[in-house]
């Protein structure tokens, strides 16, 4: 599979990529700074831009089967990064007959299908909106610009991360945390098993330990 991925000098982003080139997918990257990147592959290919320029996004997106999507809010990005570039995706993605998108967002996302979390959760919850109001908020606009799109969308939720190694075990689905936290690479893990196997098309999986 010839897979997108945008966010990919993140330390999510780092795992989809070096986990999908181990899958033998071909990566193609958008990062602003590819020195920052520090990987080489010959089924990789870094382009340079931000994820913000409609015309990065564009030559990012075309030849590509899928995208994966792990982004999010920087001290230098504006607040609406998320919104702008997932239009810039999602009509990227029309344009190269692209459909399936498998994008990151936090579990402080909520949805109808939610069941109520534990006490530690809904303190997390109440942090994320008092101090990064501007994130949660361009989440939901982000959300939504996947739900209208057309596209065979998945929007992976996920608690706290954490930097461990990869385990594979872990939960997905709608689920009360016992603890709010699961290591990046199991996130990687799931985002491409899911981009494969297609279980939550059109659902919000959260997922933790």
């Amino acid at each position: 599979m010839h897979i997108a991925v945008f966010g990919g000098s993140g330390r999510t982003g780092r795992e989809l990529i070096t986990q999908a080139l181990a899958h033998g997918h071909h990566v193609k990257a958008l990062v602003r700074s590819p020195e920052k990147l520090d990987l080489t592959h010959d089924r990789l290919t870094i382009v340079k831009g931000d994820a913000e320029n409609r015309d990065d996004v564009f030559r990012t997106v075309e030849g590509t089967d899928a995208v994966l999507m792990a982004l999010g809010h920087t001290k230098t990005s504006n607040k609406d990064v998320l919104e702008q570039a997932t239009s810039h995706v999602v009509a990227a993605m029309h344009a190269y007959n692209a459909t399936r998108v498998v994008n990151l967002t936090g579990a402080t996302v909520k949805v109808p299908k939610d069941v109520k979390q534990k006490l530690i959760s809904r303190f997390a919850e109440t942090l994320m909106k008092t101090f990064a109001g501007d994130l949660l908020r361009d989440s939901y606009i982000q959300k939504g610009i996947l739900e209208a799109s057309g596209l065979e969308w998945t929007i992976v939720r996920g608690p706290y991360l954490l930097e461990g190694p990869m385990t594979g075990t872990y939960r997905t689905g709608y689920f009360a945390f016992d603890k709010p936290m699961i290591d990046r690479a199991d996130v990687a893990h799931f985002m491409l098993r899911e981009l494969e196997e297609r279980q939550y098309v059109h659902e919000y999986p959260l997922i933790g330990n």
